[in-house]
């Protein structure tokens, strides 16, 4: 019997799937806990029409990314720290900071936890963070360090 999935199921497949499965494993399993829904004519209609979507949702939201990638490689960010006289900082650089100076300098909101810094920022000077979108989607942004 050939159902489409409604939402994920572990080593069956993914939501909006088009599966073959045993009649009594859809009958009595798949079916009745609404996990997933008989593969009739309209039904298979209906899931053409919601991967049409998912596609034009999924290519709006990637332009909207590279937009953003573009924004930010435009000029590096520029963020104060305290130091002594040696050009060292007090504490270390964090993705919370960077994330603040994106979004005062830039004006876009990114989540801290998508930014990895590549080496550990100790002293004054030009380093490298990478940021995920997501899908497969990242950036290096290059971020100065200046006396406060």
């Amino acid at each position: 019997m050939e159902v489409i999935l409604i939402q994920d199921v572990d080593n069956l497949g993914a939501a909006h799937e088009l599966v073959k499965v045993k009649n009594g494993y859809a009958r009595n399993f798949l079916l009745p806990r609404h996990l997933a829904v008989e593969a009739s004519p309209s039904n298979r209609k209906q899931l053409e029409e919601k991967m049409k979507q998912l596609k034009k949702k999924e290519d709006k939201m990637l332009a909207q990314v590279n937009s953003v990638i573009d924004k930010l490689k435009e000029a590096p960010l520029r963020l104060g720290a305290k130091t002594g006289t040696s050009n060292k900082i007090f504490g270390s650089v964090t993705s919370l900071q960077i994330s603040r100076a994106i979004r005062e300098q830039k004006g876009y909101e990114i989540d801290r936890k998508k930014i990895h810094i590549v080496d550990e920022v100790k002293e004054l000077g030009t380093y490298k963070a990478t940021i995920e979108f997501g899908n497969g989607q990242s950036t290096e942004v290059e971020f100065e360090v200046v006396a406060e």
